[in-house]
């Protein structure tokens, strides 16, 4: 884990998941997302489903919270700024992802300010591509407020 005073804009963490039916499953019934192409299974690509926008950003940010830089510390989402390019616009969707994909996610630090004593901001831009290095989406100046001093390990 990093200390806040360790991260640098330009700084760049890699992951990569999958997410399965049984995954999707489980965003659908907690969410309560009402849509007729997750209710009629096999519409999409060869019987693995498209995944639901949210899900993906949920767990990218999933993803983020458990990179060896971040996770120990206290990260707490905190809001999103979006880019000035897109009209402070936050998410652009490029290509589908199905079930059981691999996505490869770049996080990005793109901006860091101090916001009192005991914490800090991240502006993080998410990236994601498939295997084929199609973009499934990018994702600008998503904030997350980091304390400054990590809690001790014990």
């Amino acid at each position: 884990m990093k200390k806040f005073s360790e991260f640098k804009v330009g700084d760049e963490f890699f992951s990569e998941c999958k997410i399965s039916p049984e995954d999707l499953d489980k965003y659908l019934s907690f969410s309560g997302i009402k849509n007729i192409i997750y209710e009629k299974r096999g519409l999409s690509h060869q019987h693995s489903e498209m995944v639901s926008g949210r899900a993906i950003l949920s767990r990218i940010e999933g993803e983020f919270t458990r990179l060896e830089e971040m996770y120990g510390n206290l990260l707490i989402f905190y809001g999103i700024d979006g880019d000035l390019d897109w009209n402070n616009r936050q998410t652009r969707f490029l290509k589908p992802l199905h079930t059981d994909e691999k996505l490869r996610i770049k996080f990005k630090i793109v901006g860091k300010r101090d916001l009192n004593d005991e914490f800090g901001l991240l502006s993080i831009d998410f990236e994601g591509t498939k295997d084929d290095n199609d973009l499934v989406l990018l994702s600008k100046r998503n904030l997350y407020q980091i304390r400054k001093e990590p809690p001790s390990q014990k």
